[in-house]
């Protein structure tokens, strides 16, 4: 069993070889997540929008055709190459400004001074019990009051519960993908000093993958 630090190291590399050997492998649609949450946000009265883990772009790329500003960060650099030039070929880099990050690491960003943040299956990422609360309490931070937080997250109803090599604290690794599966009690720990406004039940790809969409806002 990999250490928190071990494994962290292993899954960076793996995205950036998956982003390497599969240019755009989400396609060029929005999530059915990100959909959601452009509604959301634009009814919160939102311009600016965070996405942590945004990959090769696909949802950060439809925010900017939306008009929102958006802020995308992911911890491959890769993934993000592939973002800028998308941004440029469908003329919304100007919107569109990119960071590296490990959500791990603390956000470069001033306390409250982001409208809305949007993580499609970043939190269930290899992250311990500790470092998604830590996560969490970064992105409460930097948000505004009144904004609002939908994130996706792979559950202990999904198939791949308990399947594939155990690294503890309800992580799996299956297919060379590490998996944090939240129970409903991590997501209404993470809502603490939040309002939890919606915990949203579906299910994406093949497997098919179940999962929670939870949308909750910072008082004002």
């Amino acid at each position: 069993m990999a250490d928190e630090q071990e494994l962290a190291e292993i899954q960076r590399q793996h995205w950036q070889d998956t982003y390497t050997a599969h240019p755009g492998m989400y396609g060029e649609e929005p999530s059915v997540p990100a959909v959601h949450a452009a509604g959301a946000f634009r009814a919160a009265g939102a311009r600016d929008v965070l996405e942590l883990g945004a990959g090769h772009g696909r949802d950060a790329l439809y925010f900017a055709r939306e008009g929102f500003t958006v802020r995308a960060t992911d911890f491959s650099p890769t993934g993000l190459e592939q973002l800028r030039d998308a941004s440029q070929a469908q003329g919304v880099s100007g919107r569109v400004t990119t960071a590296v990050h490990d959500v791990r690491d603390p956000l470069l960003l001033p306390d409250a001074s982001v409208d809305a943040v949007f993580a499609h299956m970043l939190l269930c990422m290899a992250l311990s019990t500790k470092e998604i609360h830590t996560a969490v309490a970064e992105i409460r931070r930097v948000v505004r009051p009144g904004g609002t937080f939908v994130y996706t997250v792979r559950h202990t109803g999904d198939a791949h519960y308990g399947a594939g090599t155990a690294h503890g604290d309800d992580i799996w690794e299956h297919g060379g993908f590490a998996v944090h599966f939240f129970d409903r009690a991590l997501v209404d720990s993470l809502a603490d000093g939040w309002t939890l406004n919606e915990v949203h039940a579906f299910e994406e790809g093949d497997l098919p993958r179940r999962l929670w969409r939870v949308t909750q806002t910072l008082p004002r």
